[in-house]
């Protein structure tokens, strides 16, 4: 799975030089050979595997207001041990938004390493964005003990003050790959 991984993050066209030392920072961590997924929560290791997917609908994007992190995230989680990253967009899908998976995974549109904050602060998340289809106008049924609620923003409107550091760099991209 180790090999399956690396090509999936050697895959990804970095927008910037972030992205280029994020994927470099990626692709040497894992050729040193650490573990890659999280084994216990929230943060053995101390550097892990994140999946995030992002509902997209035209120049809109769906967030979440997470519980933990007490941010605007998108949607996604923790890969686990042997699983592709892929099939964790699938498993999450379900899980957080009650959703199933009508469309094939793409490849990542970006990767970032990231500190992360919150009430599990404290270790360091390498994150896959994948980017999905989504309707902003069909009802979701969200996972409550996870987060307070989801909203739909414009791109424009994303409240990149309170979110993940990097949103608006992948908000970025995206737009330029439209």
């Amino acid at each position: 799975m180790r090999d399956v991984i690396r090509a999936e993050i050697s895959s990804i066209e970095p927008c910037d030089a972030l992205e280029r030392a994020h994927r470099d920072d990626a692709l040497a961590w894992i050729d040193s050979g650490a573990d890659l997924c999280r084994i216990h929560k929230p943060a053995t290791p101390p550097k892990h595997l994140v999946s995030y997917f992002v509902l997209v609908d035209g120049d809109h994007v769906l967030l979440v207001d997470h519980k933990n992190a007490r941010l605007w995230l998108p949607t996604g989680g923790h890969v686990e041990p042997g699983e592709h990253p892929r099939v964790t967009v699938i498993r999450e899908l379900a899980e957080e938004l009650g959703l199933e998976l009508t469309e094939a995974v793409g490849a990542p549109l970006m990767l970032t390493v990231a500190d992360t904050v919150g009430i599990t602060a404290g270790h360091t998340d390498v994150s896959l964005w994948y980017v999905l289809n989504g309707d902003r106008h069909a009802p979701l049924n969200f996972d409550t003990e996870e987060f307070y609620s989801i909203k739909w923003f414009h791109f424009d409107e994303a409240p990149t003050f309170r979110s993940d550091p990097h949103l608006s760099r992948f908000l970025g991209k995206l737009a330029g790959r439209r």
